[in-house]
C-alpha cells in the first residue's frame, strides 16, 4: 500500500494505491476476468471517522492462453483507493490504515494469494507537492465516463452490435484501434475477434455473443479501449453503460432454442408465481420428499375418525411450515447471495455439517417411528414426527421438514421459477418462493378441507402400528444417501465417523429411552440423561468435525464413466468451446449427488443403452458439471441460464454460433433420443 502525500490535512480527500509487480509470465485480474480467472480484493480496518471507495481499476489488456482469453495485468499495476480523513483527526497523529488483500496470480498455473498490508497516515497541514509518478501514470489510465458519447447497442445475426459516435475531438479508427472490454458476463465470446468499421467518423462495432448467454440481456457495460482515443493521441478508455435497443428492420435476433416450456426462463412475475405453485404441487411427487410426505399420511390415518375442525386446523398447521421454512431458505438464500456467495437451491446440503446433520435427525425419527425407541416426548420430538407425535406442533414441524428434505430436489416448472425470483427484488423472489411453499403445501390443505376423503382409509387398528413402522425405512433408505453424499464430500474416513456418530446418537436415544421414565428413581433419570446426552452430543462432534478429504472427489469430477465405452468429462466453458470448435456436439449434464432427481434420471434416462449408442453414432461430446461441493464457476454458469439449482441439461449443436438448447428437469430415454436426434 502507498500514501500518494506526504501527510494529509484532517477531513482532507486522498488517494490509497495498491501496487501489484508480478514476474513475467504472471498476471493478475482486471474487475471482471474474461473466461477466468479471479479480481483483486480488499478488506479494510480504518480508524474511527476515515472512509474508504471502491477500488479504481485502470484499463486491463487482454491475456490468451487457448482457448481462453481473460482480462488483465501483467508486470505491474496500481488499484487506486479513494479515502477521506476524519474531519477530526488530530495534526501531528499518525492514523494507521490496516488491510487485507485477496489476489489470483496466474501462469500456467493459478495461485491465490493473500498479505495483511498497513500503512501510517501522517495528519497534517495538506502539503502542496507533485503527485508521485505511479499515481499520475496510474490516473492516466482509469476509464473515463462516455457521458457525451453516443452508443447505441442493438443484437444482431448472433451478434451484438455497437453503433458508437465519439465526441468532437475524439478521433477512432477501424482497424483494431478500438477493444472491448465487457464489465460482467457471461455476455461476449471473449476469444472472438471484435470487427470494427468506420463510416463517417462513426465506429460499428460486432461483437460476438456468449454461448453461455441465453435471451438478450437488458444492458451492455464495460470500456472501449482505443490506442489512439485520447485527447494528445495516446490510448485512453471511456467508460460505458447503456441499454439493448430493439433490432434493426429485417435483422434476426439470437433468442435461446429450448425443447420445452419449462426450460424457458418466466417473463412475468404473474407466470412465475404460476409456474412456481405448480412445481411445488409436483415436488411431492418426488423422490427428496417421500420420507416425510409418509409420515404425513401416517397422520391422516391417524386422524381419520377426529373432528373435521381439528383436521383442517393441522392441515393448515402442516402449510404453516411449509411457508415458514420456505422463508427462511429464501431469506438465507438471498441474504448470502447479496453478500457476495455464489450459491444456489440445495446450497445447504453442499455443506458436509449440514448433511450430517440431517441424517442425525432423520435416522432419530427413524428408530422412534420403527418402535426400537420409544421417547415419547423428549428428544425425538424435537423434529415434531417422532412416534406419538400428534399436536400443532408435530404438523408445524413436519411441514418445515418437509420443505428441507425437498431442497435436493428440483420438479419440472420449478427451475425456471427458481431462476426468474434469484434476478428479481428481495420482495418479489420472497413472493415467489411463497408460491412454490403453497404449491407444496396445496395437496395437505385439500385434503383436510374435505374431511370426506378421509373415510376411504381403513378405520383404526393395529395394522397402524405395523404402518408407522413401515414409514421408518424410507427414513432409513434417506440416510444411507445422505451418507453417501457425505462420502463426497469428505472422503471414506468421513463416512466412518458419521456411521460411528449415528452409533452413538442410537446408544444415547436407547439410554434416554430405557431409563428415562415415570417409574425410574429421580437419580436413575438424571445418571440416564447425562450419559444418554453425552453420547448424542458425542456423536454429532465426530461426524460434524469431518472435514473435507483429500481422498474425496471433487466437485469437478465426473462420478463414473457411463457403459458401453462412453466417458464423462470434467466440465469447464472452456472444454465446451474445444469440442465446438472442433466439430462436436456437446452435451452438458449439471447435477450434484445429493439431487436425487439428478440421480433417478441417471438411472432411467443416462443409462440407456439407445442413449449410448446415438451419443457415439452422434459423436456428442458428455461433459459432467458435478455441484455437490460448492463450486462458483458452476453456479455462474446455472446462473448464465437464467437458474439457481440442479438438474440442469444443455445440449449444444457443434456449430459455436449455434444456441444451446436446455432440457426439462425429469428426463426420458426417449427426451434424450429425440434431442440428440437434433443435433448438428
Amino acid at each position: 500500500m502507498l500514501l500518494e502525500k506526504p501527510s494529509v490535512a484532517p477531513g482532507e480527500s486522498f488517494d490509497v494505491g495498491l501496487r501489484l509487480r508480478m514476474k513475467d509470465g504472471w498476471h493478475t485480474y482486471w474487475k471482471h476476468p474474461g473466461d477466468s480467472g479471479e479480481p483483486t480484493a480488499v478488506n479494510w480496518n480504518l480508524p474511527p471517522g476515515f472512509t474508504a471507495g471502491d477500488l479504481q481499476w485502470p484499463y486491463p489488456q487482454k491475456i490468451s492462453l487457448a482457448p481462453l482469453t481473460t482480462y488483465g495485468y501483467e508486470g505491474e499495476v496500481m488499484l487506486l483507493v479513494p479515502f477521506k480523513a476524519a474531519s477530526d483527526a488530530k495534526p501531528g497523529t499518525i492514523a494507521r490504515v490496516t488491510a487485507d488483500a485477496y489476489w489470483m496470480v496466474c501462469e500456467k498455473i493459478c495461485i491465490p494469494e493473500e498479505v495483511k498490508l498497513a500503512l501510517d497516515v501522517p495528519i497534517g497541514a495538506s502539503p502542496v507537492s507533485p503527485a508521485e509518478s505511479a499515481f499520475a501514470s496510474t490516473r492516466a489510465k482509469l476509464p473515463i465516463p462516455a457521458n457525451d458519447w453516443k452508443i447505441t447497442a442493438t443484437e444482431q445475426n448472433k451478434q451484438f452490435v455497437l453503433r458508437i459516435d465519439p465526441p468532437e475531438g475524439v478521433a477512432l479508427r477501424g482497424d483494431g484501434d478500438v477493444q472491448f472490454f465487457a464489465a460482467s458476463g457471461p455476455l461476449i465470446e471473449y476469444s472472438a475477434p471484435q470487427t470494427t468499421s468506420v463510416d463517417g467518423g462513426v465506429v460499428t462495432m460486432k461483437l460476438v455473443r456468449s454461448s453461455y448467454l441465453t435471451g438478450t440481456p437488458e444492458r451492455i457495460s464495460g470500456i472501449l479501449l482505443a490506442a489512439n482515443g485520447g485527447r494528445g493521441g495516446g490510448p485512453a478508455a471511456f467508460e460505458f453503460d447503456v441499454p439493448f435497443s430493439a433490432p434493426a428492420a429485417g435483422a434476426t435476433a439470437a433468442a435461446p432454442a429450448v425443447t420445452t416450456a419449462t426450460a424457458a426462463v418466466p417473463p412475468t412475475l404473474l407466470f412465475a408465481l404460476a409456474l412456481a405453485f405448480a412445481g411445488g404441487v409436483i415436488l411431492n411427487l418426488m423422490p427428496c420428499v417421500f420420507p416425510v410426505v409418509s409420515l404425513k399420511v401416517l397422520a391422516f390415518v391417524q386422524s381419520a375418525g377426529d373432528d373435521p375442525r381439528r383436521v383442517r386446523a393441522h392441515g393448515l398447521t402442516f402449510a404453516a411450515g411449509v411457508l415458514v421454512a420456505f422463508w427462511i431458505l429464501a431469506a438465507l438464500l438471498l441474504a448470502l447471495r447479496a453478500a457476495g456467495e455464489e450459491i444456489g437451491w440445495g446450497f445447504q446440503l453442499q455443506s458436509p455439517g449440514f448433511v450430517a446433520a440431517m441424517a442425525f435427525l432423520l435416522f432419530g425419527l427413524g428408530l422412534s417411528l420403527a418402535g426400537v425407541v420409544e421417547i415419547g416426548t423428549s428428544l425425538t420430538r424435537l423434529g415434531g414426527v417422532g412416534a406419538g407425535s400428534s399436536g400443532h406442533r408435530a404438523s408445524f414441524m413436519s411441514g418445515a421438514l418437509a420443505t428441507v428434505v425437498a431442497t435436493p430436489c428440483t420438479a419440472p416448472f420449478m427451475g425456471a421459477a427458481l431462476g426468474y425470483a434469484m434476478t428479481q427484488s428481495a420482495g418479489t423472489s420472497m413472493l415467489i418462493f411463497t408460491a412454490l411453499g403453497a404449491g407444496m403445501a396445496a395437496p395437505y390443505v385439500a385434503l383436510s378441507a374435505w374431511p370426506a376423503l378421509l373415510r376411504f382409509l381403513p378405520r383404526p387398528g393395529l395394522w397402524m402400528v405395523r404402518f408407522r413402522q413401515l414409514t421408518a425405512f424410507p427414513l432409513f433408505a434417506t440416510v444411507a444417501w445422505l451418507a453417501w453424499v457425505f462420502g463426497h464430500q469428505t472422503g471414506v474416513d468421513g463416512v466412518l465417523r458419521l456411521l460411528l456418530g449415528l452409533t452413538l446418537l442410537a446408544l444415547g436415544l436407547w439410554i434416554w429411552g430405557q431409563w428415562v421414565t415415570l417409574s425410574a428413581a429421580e437419580r436413575t433419570k438424571w445418571v440416564a440423561r447425562t450419559a444418554g446426552a453425552g453420547c448424542i452430543v458425542a456423536g454429532l462432534v465426530l461426524a460434524a468435525t469431518s472435514a473435507p478429504s483429500a481422498t474425496a472427489a471433487p466437485s469437478s469430477t465426473p462420478s463414473s464413466a457411463v457403459a458401453e465405452g462412453i466417458a464423462w468429462e470434467v466440465y469447464s466453458e472452456a472444454r465446451v468451446a474445444e469440442h465446438r470448435a472442433a466439430g462436436r456436439p456437446v452435451f452438458v449434464d449439471f447435477t450434484a449427488a445429493w439431487c436425487l432427481t439428478c440421480k433417478v434420471n441417471e438411472r432411467i434416462a443416462l443409462s440407456s443403452n439407445e442413449v449410448h449408442q446415438l451419443v457415439k453414432a452422434r459423436n456428442i461430446a458428455m461433459l459432467k458439471a458435478d455441484w455437490t461441493s460448492k463450486d462458483p464457476a458452476i453456479t455462474r454458469a446455472l446462473a448464465g441460464f437464467g437458474r439457481s439449482g440442479v438438474p440442469l441439461y444443455v445440449l449444444y449443436d457443434a456449430d459455436p454460433a449455434a444456441q444451446p438448447r436446455l432440457l426439462p428437469e425429469i428426463l426420458s430415454p426417449g427426451t434424450l433420443l429425440d434431442a440428440f436426434s437434433k443435433v448438428k
